[in-house]
């Protein structure tokens, strides 16, 4: 790999300063010894050769990269919350088999701060730490930052719910376990065909991946399927905290449906009370990024207006059925006392997929791992149920219905499965 090779050329420019000078500077992969010596750098070229991936004495160290502070917070700690969960317990079981040889897991944390600046330098460092497996990040916008990196430096990049369409593409380095915007759109425009609806709308954000990408894909499957577009409106960011205007319009042309690609952060404070304050009382059905809602309500807030806002996701704890899907919503809510998210089940199905694909050519360098990542009959049965990668590394599975529910006298809107969703 082109990294070893930069390595080699460092330790030997590394070794002859050595000899021109006298002494150096501690450094990582060197001696402490101020006196260090070509055969000092020579050791680290062949540790970096038998050493790939960040594997350091029986440990193979993954990278991982999400908001753990910032507006989307809720996002990156659950992924890390399933990521630390499905490490801890595959060391518990006695850790990762490499032909003869057993492996711990360990992961090395970046926050990215929902930003896709600090993303791309998320990725720099874990690369310099010598990290060829890479869990992130949680959004689309500060995956897209990093994918060209994980190409063009031969990382291996498992995005847990990155769904922009773009972010993998045929035999790169780039996964996810999640599924795509594209299928996720479908999905939302299919169940609103099934129920009946005839005419809807859209309220999204133009100027972000996610969002534009969720819009493209539900207007295209709309008309497919003979649903009338009656209004759509857009807005300039994804943290606009007035929406009046837009469902103004939308009560205007008599919408029955509108579809509302956006972040919990703005759809529980300001998006769903905004389109009710209005007349809007027809359904307002979002895509996985409405998961944690419940999360961002105000104190005081009238809850009935969350009634009939749905939304399409990933996995929910109600409809999982499988023993490995049972198992871990047991573990999680042992662990953290709470029951997990999509976002938990994600991260979690992220490290049982890169160890399943360690495990199985036999190697942790991110050549190896990738080519086994890249082969499409390879079944995976994970958390949120059991799939194989398409050509682009996209998982081929279903999706499910969820929303929001509040009844009279409740202290908080409940989180429901409505049912699983699928374009068979």
């Amino acid at each position: 790999m082109k990294k070893k090779l930069l390595s080699l050329l460092l330790a030997l420019c590394f070794a002859f300063s050595l000899a021109a000078c006298g002494s150096s500077d501690s450094t990582s992969g060197t001696s402490d010894s101020d006196t260090s010596t070509a055969t000092d750098a020579e050791a680290s070229v062949a540790a970096e050769e038998d050493s790939t991936s960040g594997a350091v004495d029986g440990t193979i160290t993954l990278g991982m990269i999400g908001p753990m502070t910032g507006s989307l917070a809720v996002y990156g700690t659950h992924v890390a919350n399933g990521v630390n969960l499905a490490i801890d317990q595959i060391n518990a079981g006695g850790g990762v088999t490499v032909g003869d040889a057993t492996y711990e897991l360990a992961v090395e944390s970046k926050d990215d701060q929902g930003d896709s600046t600090e993303c791309l330098n998320a990725m720099n460092a874990l690369i310099s730490d010598g990290i060829e497996l890479v869990i992130g990040s949680a959004t689309s916008g500060c995956t897209s930052s990093i994918t060209s990196v994980a190409n063009s430096e031969g990382v291996v990049l498992v995005t847990p719910s990155g769904t922009a369409d773009a972010l993998t593409t045929e035999m790169d380095y780039v996964f996810r376990t999640c599924f795509k915007d594209s299928f996720q759109g479908e999905l939302a425009a299919q169940y609103a065909a099934d129920e009946g609806y005839t005419k809807v709308g859209i309220v999204y954000c133009s100027a972000d991946t996610y969002s534009a990408g969720l819009r493209d894909a539900f207007a295209a499957a709309a008309e497919e399927l003979g649903l009338e577009i009656v209004a759509e409106e857009s807005v300039a960011t994804m943290t606009e905290v007035d929406y009046t205007n837009q469902f103004t319009k939308m009560v205007e042309a008599e919408a029955e449906l509108v579809f509302v690609p956006f972040y919990y952060d703005v759809t529980g404070p300001y998006l769903v009370p905004q389109a009710r304050s209005v007349g809007f009382d027809g359904i307002l059905l979002g895509a996985d990024g409405v998961d944690n809602t419940e999360t961002t309500i105000p104190d005081g807030a009238d809850l009935s207006v969350y009634n009939d806002f749905l939304f399409v996701n990933h996995y929910s704890t109600e409809l999982a059925t499988s023993d490995i899907s049972i198992s871990f919503v047991e573990s999680y809510e042992e662990v953290y006392g709470e029951t997990p998210n999509n976002f938990d089940a994600l991260g979690y199905d992220a490290v049982l997929v890169l160890k399943q694909a360690i495990e199985s050519c036999g190697a942790f360098d991110a050549d190896s791992v990738q080519a086994a990542l890249a082969d499409t009959s390879v079944v995976y049965e994970v958390s949120t149920g059991t799939f194989s990668f398409d050509d682009t590394g996209t998982p081929i599975k279903t999706g499910v219905l969820m929303g929001y529910s509040y009844t009279e006298g409740d202290d908080a809107v409940t989180k429901i499965a409505v049912t699983t969703l699928s374009l068979d």
